[in-house]
Formats: C-alpha cells, sequence, structure tokens
C-alpha cells in the first residue's frame, strides 16, 4: 500500500498551485535555457547545457514528487464536534508546558509534509506529535526523546 500524505487543505491547494507553475512556467523556462545552451555549440564541452539539463532533471523530480503527493494525499479534516473539541488532533494548535522547567509553548500538530520544526508545526509521526495524539486538556503526557522522558501538561487545544 502507497504512503498517505496527510495535509491540510491550505498545503494541498500551495502544492496544486506549486505544480501548476512547474509544468507551465518553469518548464518553459528551462527549455528555453536548453535552447540557448545549445547555441553554444559543442554539447560535449558546454557546461551551460549540462547545467540546463540538471535543471530540467530537478524540476522533472520535483513534478512527479509533488504529483505523487496529490496522488496519496488525505486531506486532515478539520470539523469540529464536541466530542472532539479539546482532544488533540491533526490540524490543532497545543498549548503545553514542560513540566520540569515550568515553561509554555504552542505547537501545531501537522502530517509530516507540512512539518517545520523551526516554525513549531511538528509532525504527527514524530515522538512528540505521536504523544499528543488523543490526548485532553489537562493530560500530562510523556515524550520518550534523546535526553530522556520530557512531560508536557497539555493547557489548551484549538482547531
Amino acid at each position: 500500500m502507497a504512503k498517505e500524505y496527510k495535509l491540510t487543505r491550505e498545503r494541498l491547494k500551495a502544492l496544486e498551485e506549486e505544480l501548476n507553475y512547474l509544468k507551465t512556467t518553469r518548464e518553459k523556462e528551462v527549455a528555453e535555457q536548453i535552447k540557448e545552451a545549445r547555441s553554444f555549440g559543442d554539447l560535449s564541452e558546454n557546461s551551460e547545457y549540462d547545467e540546463a539539463k540538471n535543471e530540467q532533471a530537478k524540476l522533472y523530480g520535483r513534478i512527479a514528487e509533488i504529483e505523487n503527493i496529490l496522488t496519496y494525499a488525505v486531506v486532515i479534516d478539520e470539523t469540529t464536534d464536541a466530542e472532539a473539541e479539546d482532544r488533540v488532533g491533526l490540524g490543532c494548535t497545543v498549548k503545553v508546558r514542560d513540566i520540569e522547567f515550568d515553561e509554555t509553548d504552542v505547537f501545531a500538530i501537522v502530517g509530516s509534509q507540512e512539518a517545520n520544526p523551526m516554525e513549531k508545526r511538528i509532525s504527527d509521526d514524530s515522538p512528540f506529535g505521536k504523544a499528543m495524539l488523543g490526548r485532553h486538556i489537562g493530560d500530562i503526557v510523556e515524550v520518550e526523546a534523546p535526553v530522556g522522558v520530557i512531560k508536557f501538561e497539555i493547557l489548551d487545544v484549538n482547531r
């Protein structure tokens, strides 16, 4: 079975727009680079041609990657039913308190394609994300980390 890619509607739209740009505008730009580089003569010693062909390979690789993601994309359902309102799920932002250091922080729980720890967007596949999923406000969650077990209290959940 193929891997599912969990995406928010915003990320799905961004990928569709990127794919459209790559297949239209960028593909024409790269084709023009190759055409121009061919005009320089002998292709065996033509670094501009080699660079343009490398750029074309990267372009087609990215197009194939996005098409694969879109084929197996599962849009995160961000509906709020009464039962799930205080439960951590995909698409939620979670306010947590590190029990040891008494510091609070807010993280978004997202699919792996959208994860960016520097922006506090944590994948549901990460140890932190896995530990948080399905938990409720007030729960104490233990996260296995390289430095040992870290305990967090869930203070708030927003959808």
